[in-house]
């Protein structure tokens, strides 16, 4: 069967120790053939926060693509109706969850250690998103820039409660405490949404490293500026949180969709769907 992915998607991941942290705790990759692109930002005791992110990405993408070998990402869950990516990474990340988890319980030196996660998924034409603490994911369409996912953290839920103002959220001292991450407890909870997407759209998936160091609007202009090359918008990027002074491990996944990447259907279903858009 053909990959409906082929040529649909640019992507570039870049990651940066910054300029404080001696170990960087962050990790990312994406596969564009497969449409998955998944940032982790641990947290834990001397290198105990770069084996929880690194785990998380190995054992999401490697579980996340031996299921879509058997099943397709778009095909509708039976029980639900969304498509099986959905499913898939609930259960995917509830298994990571569980692998960090029984980790840190077995080997001291690991004791504590858990990650933040954001991942997306691109199949026909949609764009399913997972996320667990404070990493983020942006969309930049046309002129319009948002934040995807909204951080699990203290602070997220100070501003929603009105206790602190947005702006006063920039200085505040506890900015990077989360509310939730992957393998602290024993059950972790991912927030999911599935998105439509567009030729060219735009996607920013970052560790709080950027966007505890860089503006909304300064991380939009970079992204209008070098959207025509993703290498230089990852760099630009990097470069920016390092000038504003890179307290953190910054990590960035761009990805730009060139094309509609529609699943492939039968006679009457692709006949339909012609009908839809028309």
């Amino acid at each position: 069967m053909a990959n409906s992915l082929l040529g649909a998607l640019d992507i570039v991941v870049r990651s940066d120790p910054g300029l404080v942290r001696v170990q960087n705790e962050d990790s990312a990759m994406a596969d564009a053939s497969h449409g998955l692109a998944i940032l982790a930002d641990g947290m834990g005791g001397y290198n105990a926060g770069e084996v929880a992110s690194s785990m998380a990405t190995k054992l999401l993408s490697s579980g996340l693509t031996a299921a879509f070998e058997v099943t397709a990402g778009h095909q509708k869950d039976g029980r639900t109706g969304q498509p099986f990516a959905l499913r898939c990474l609930v259960e995917q990340i509830s298994a990571v969850n569980s692998a960090i988890y029984l980790a840190s319980a077995s080997q001291s030196q690991f004791g504590g250690m858990g990650t933040t996660l954001v991942a997306a998924v691109f199949c026909d034409n949609q764009m399913i998103v997972a996320h667990v603490g404070d990493s983020r994911l942006y969309r930049l369409r046309g002129e319009e820039f948002v934040a995807m996912t909204r951080d699990h953290s203290l602070l997220q839920e100070q501003i929603d409660s009105g206790l602190i103002s947005i702006q006063e959220a920039r200085y505040a001292a506890n900015r990077n405490l989360v509310t939730r991450a992957v393998g602290v407890d024993p059950e972790v909870e991912a927030e999911i949404h599935v998105h439509q997407v567009r030729p060219g759209d735009v996607y920013l998936l970052c560790s709080d490293g950027l966007h505890d160091m860089v503006d909304d609007a300064d991380i939009q202009h970079a992204l209008e500026m070098f959207g025509a090359n993703l290498e230089s918008a990852a760099g630009q990027l990097i470069q920016m949180a390092n000038d504003h002074g890179g307290d953190d491990n910054i990590s960035v996944i761009v990805v730009k969709v060139l094309r509609r990447f529609p699943a492939a259907r039968g006679g009457w279903a692709k006949l339909w769907s012609w009908f839809r858009q028309g």
